[in-house]
C-alpha cells in the first residue's frame, strides 16, 4: 500500500514539474516584473568608504557590507526609519526605505520626502532636515553644498542651504521664454537646464527665446469639449528658438549673461565650470552642425575669452559630453570627440592646447567613470573587446595603459568606489539574466559574488536565441542579427517571420545582453510560432562615426539595402515560410518599416509601424538638419525620403499607430500619409492612441501588444 501512495505521489510530482517546465507566456506578462532579474535594490558604495549597502529583499532593511572581513550588518531597518520620520516629517507610514544618496560622512545618507531634503544618521538614528522647495517644483539640481535650484513655470528658483525660503532669479512669460529647463530639442547630450559651480556659488542657466518658433496644436480629447494645447516645435528649415546662459550670482545676487554672439541660431552645449568657478565653458555648434567650438567665458563679467579650439566635419559634428579637469591638476582636462572616426578621449591644458590623445583603436568609449584617489588612474567602459558588449577598463594617464577589468563576456553596467580600489560590477549576456561582484581593480580579481540570478523564465516555454553576423548590402562590413526561434522549433516545418527594426543613430538593439536585449514581447511573439529576426543596419550606434554618417543626407537609403540582405538571409533558411513575412518598428523604426513596405511592396505580407516619421519635413530642426541637411540644400534628399511619394506601391496590409499626444514625431506625419492614401485609393489601417504621446506606456501597452498580434495574426 505505502508503494502504491509513494508512485502516486511521485506522478503525481513529475505532472507538476512537467507542467511547470512547459508553462505559456501570456501576453500581459510583459507587465509581471516577476518574469525580470532581480538586481540588489539600491546598491552602493557608503560615502567615502569601501563598503557597500544594498536593501535586503525579506526585511526591507538596509544592511552594510564590510569589504574586508565580508561580514553583513543590519544598518537600519524600515521601522526605526519609520519610527525617525513619522510623525516629525510625514504623516505616513513607508512602505520601503526611500532612495539613498551617501554624504561623504559613512555614518549619514540624504534623501528626498516630498518638497525637503533631509539627512540621516545611521548610528544615532535621527533624521534632520536639510533644505525645502517649492511644491510644483520641477527639475531639481542640488549643488554641492546641497543648495538647490529648481524651475516653476518656466523659471528659476534657487533655495540656499540654511534658508527657508526660495528665490526667484527670472521672471520671464514660462511660455515664449523659458529658463531653467533643458533646449535644443534634448539633442547635443543635453539632460538639463541648470549647472552649479563646483563650490556652489554660481548657478548657469539655460534661457530660452521660442517667440519666434511657431506653434503646433495637440488636442486633448480627455476635455469635452477638447482643447488644443500648443508646443513650440520647430521644424526643419523653418526658425528655431535662441538660446543665452545665465549666471547667477548666489553671494550679490546679480545675473549677468555669457556673450555667446551671433548668429542666434546656434547651439550652445556641454555647459561646464573651471575647479575655482571663475570660468564657464560652453560648446557652441552652428545650426549646420558641421563647425564647433568650444569656447571659455568670464563667470564674473560674461565676457568671452578664447575659443579654445575647433571641430569640424563635411557632415556633422555632435558633441556629446562637457570638459573634465583632473582631479589632481587642474591645469589639464580631457574631451570626447569622435574625430578619429571612434568616440575617444584626448587631454589639453586649461588654455585649449592638445596635448595627445588618451585612448585609440576602432572602438568606442561608452562612459567615463571617474578618477581614483591618486588621480592617476581613470575609469571608463567601452567597446573594444567587441561592439556587442561594454567592459569597463583602467586608463593609466601618464604611461595610457588600458587594462581590462571586467573580462566576464557580455554587458557590464559599472560602480566605481570613491578611492577606486573596488567595483561593484553588474553584468549580464545572452544566456546569463544578472551577475553582482565585488572586484578589487588593484588586484584585479573578484572578491565576492554578490548576486547570481535565476533564470526568471525557467518555468516557461522559449525559443532559442542566437547572435551572429552577416555582410552588409555592399558586402563592406559585418552586420549584427537576432533571431529568435519559435518554442518547440522544427526545422522541418516552415515558420512566419516578424522582423523588429528600428535602424536609426544612437541606437543599437542587437547587443550580449540578457535574451539578447530582446523585449519581453519578442520572446512572448516567439512562443506563438514566430521566427523574430533583428538586424543593425549601417547607421545604428557603437560601430563609429562612418558606419553611422554613411546615411547622411538620405535616410533610410543604406539603412534599408541592410535590412534587405538580412531578408535575402532569411529567404535562404528552410524553415521560413517567404509568403508570411511580417515587420514591425517605432519612431524611426516605423519610418523604416513604412519605408520597407512601400519600397519592397512584395516582400512583406503585413507591417506594423508606430509613431513613424513620414516626411523629415515635419520633424524638429536639431535632428533632421544634423542627418538630413535642410528641405533647401538637401531638396532630392527630402523628396526621396518622403514616403507620401510611394504610396501607390502599398501592396501588403499596412497598421499605422500613433500617440495623438505625441510632441516627437506629431501627428501630422500620419495625417498627411492617410490623407494621400485616401486621394490615392490606397487602404492602410490606422489606430490612434489619444492620450498617449510618442510611445504607449504603463498598462495600455498590453492593449498596444495585443493589437500588433492580432494584426500579424490575422494577416500572417
Amino acid at each position: 500500500m505505502k508503494k502504491f501512495i509513494y508512485l502516486l505521489l511521485f506522478l503525481a510530482i513529475s505532472q507538476q514539474l512537467v507542467f511547470a517546465q512547459q508553462k505559456q507566456l501570456v501576453i500581459e506578462d510583459y507587465l509581471n516584473t516577476a518574469l525580470r532579474p532581480k538586481p540588489l535594490s539600491q546598491l552602493s558604495f557608503q560615502g567615502k568608504s569601501n563598503n557597500y549597502t544594498y536593501i535586503d529583499a525579506a526585511t526591507k532593511s538596509l544592511v552594510v557590507r564590510n569589504v574586508s572581513s565580508g561580514s553583513t550588518a543590519t544598518l537600519l531597518t524600515l521601522e526605526e526609519f519609520n519610527a525617525a520620520l513619522v510623525p516629525n516629517y510625514a504623516s505616513e507610514i513607508k512602505k520601503n526605505i526611500p532612495s539613498v544618496t551617501w554624504s561623504e560622512n559613512e555614518n549619514e545618507f540624504t534623501f528626498q520626502e516630498k518638497n525637503s531634503l533631509f539627512k540621516f544618521n545611521v548610528k544615532k538614528k535621527t533624521i534632520s532636515k536639510i533644505i525645502s522647495w517649492n511644491e510644483n517644483a520641477e527639475n531639481l539640481d542640488f549643488a554641492s553644498n546641497n543648495s538647490v535650484a529648481f524651475t516653476e513655470k518656466g523659471n528659476v528658483f534657487v533655495t540656499e542651504i540654511n534658508t527657508e525660503k526660495s528665490k526667484k532669479i527670472t521672471s520671464e512669460d514660462g511660455v515664449q521664454i523659458v529658463c531653467g529647463e533643458s533646449v535644443h530639442r534634448q539633442e547635443f547630450g543635453i539632460t538639463k537646464g541648470t549647472f552649479w559651480s563646483p563650490d556652489g556659488s554660481k548657478l548657469a542657466y539655460y534661457r530660452m527665446d521660442q517667440s519666434m518658433v511657431t506653434n503646433y496644436p495637440i488636442s486633448d480629447y480627455k476635455s469635452v469639449p477638447a482643447v488644443n494645447n500648443y508646443l513650440k516645435y520647430p521644424m526643419t528649415g523653418a526658425k528655431s528658438h535662441h538660446v543665452t546662459i545665465g549666471v547667477y550670482n548666489v553671494k550679490n545676487e546679480k545675473t549677468i549673461f555669457l556673450q555667446t554672439g551671433e548668429p542666434k541660431e546656434q547651439y550652445l552645449t556641454n555647459v561646464s565650470w573651471s575647479a575655482d568657478a571663475k570660468k564657464v565653458f560652453v560648446a557652441v555648434l552652428n545650426r549646420d552642425q558641421n563647425k564647433m567650438q568650444l569656447n571659455r567665458y568670464d563667470a564674473e563679467t560674461g565676457n568671452f575669452e578664447a575659443t579654445l579650439f575647433e571641430e569640424m566635419h563635411s557632415k556633422y559634428v555632435e558633441p556629446l559630453h562637457s570638459i573634465v579637469f583632473y582631479p589632481k591638476d587642474n591645469s589639464k582636462f580631457y574631451w570626447q570627440s569622435q574625430r578619429s572616426g571612434y568616440n575617444h578621449l584626448y587631454e589639453y591644458d586649461a588654455d585649449g592646447k592638445f596635448l595627445r590623445p588618451l585612448t585609440e583603436g576602432k572602438w568606442e568609449v561608452d562612459e567615463v567613470l571617474g578618477f581614483d584617489e591618486s588621480g592617476q588612474n581613470l575609469f571608463l567602459m567601452a567597446s573594444k573587446e567587441t561592439p556587442l558588449e561594454s567592459h569597463a577598463y583602467k586608463l593609466n594617464i601618464k604611461s595610457k595603459e588600458l587594462t581590462l577589468i571586467t573580462p566576464e563576456s557580455g554587458f557590464h553596467s559599472v560602480q566605481l568606489s570613491n578611492d577606486g580600489k573596488y567595483i561593484l560590477d553588474n553584468f549580464s549576456n545572452k544566456t546569463t539574466p544578472l551577475v553582482t561582484n565585488l572586484k578589487d581593480v588593484t588586484k584585479n580579481k573578484i572578491i565576492t559574488n554578490l548576486l547570481q540570478s535565476e533564470n526568471p523564465l525557467k518555468d516557461y516555454k522559449t525559443g532559442e536565441i542566437s547572435i551572429f553576423s552577416i555582410p552588409s548590402a555592399d558586402q563592406t562590413t559585418d552586420l549584427y542579427v537576432r533571431m529568435i526561434k519559435p518554442v518547440d522549433f522544427d526545422a522541418r516545418k516552415k515558420y512566419p517571420v516578424m522582423v523588429y527594426v528600428y535602424g536609426g543613430p544612437h541606437v543599437q538593439l542587437v547587443q550580449n545582453k540578457w535574451l539578447g536585449n530582446a523585449d519581453m514581447f519578442l520572446i512572448y511573439m516567439a512562443s506563438q510560432g514566430y521566427v523574430i529576426f533583428t538586424l543593425d543596419n549601417r547607421g545604428s550606434d557603437r560601430r563609429g562615426q562612418q558606419f553611422e554618417n554613411q546615411t547622411f543626407r538620405n535616410l533610410g537609403s543604406l539603412e534599408m539595402e541592410d535590412q534587405m540582405a538580412g531578408i535575402q538571409y532569411l529567404k535562404k533558411q528552410n524553415f521560413i515560410d517567404t509568403t508570411r513575412m511580417g515587420c514591425f518598428g517605432w519612431s524611426f523604426g516605423g519610418f523604416m518599416t513604412t519605408s520597407m513596405m512601400l519600397k519592397n511592396p512584395t516582400v512583406f505580407k503585413a507591417a506594423v509601424a508606430g509613431g513613424p516619421v513620414i516626411d523629415w519635413k515635419f520633424y524638429e530642426i536639431m535632428y533632421t538638419e544634423r542627418y538630413m541637411d535642410n528641405p533647401e540644400t538637401n531638396a532630392d534628399g527630402f523628396k526621396n525620403t518622403s514616403l507620401l511619394n510611394y504610396v501607390t506601391n502599398l501592396k501588403g496590409k499596412l497598421l499605422i499607430i500613433h500617440g495623438l499626444l505625441d510632441d516627437t514625431v506629431v501627428p501630422q506625419h500620419t495625417a498627411a500619409f492617410i490623407n494621400e492614401c485616401i486621394a490615392k485609393g490606397v487602404l492602410v489601417d490606422y489606430f490612434p492612441y489619444p492620450n498617449h504621446p510618442h510611445n504607449v506606456r504603463g498598462k495600455d501597452r498590453v492593449h498596444l501588444y495585443k493589437k500588433i498580434e492580432d494584426y500579424f495574426k490575422r494577416n500572417l
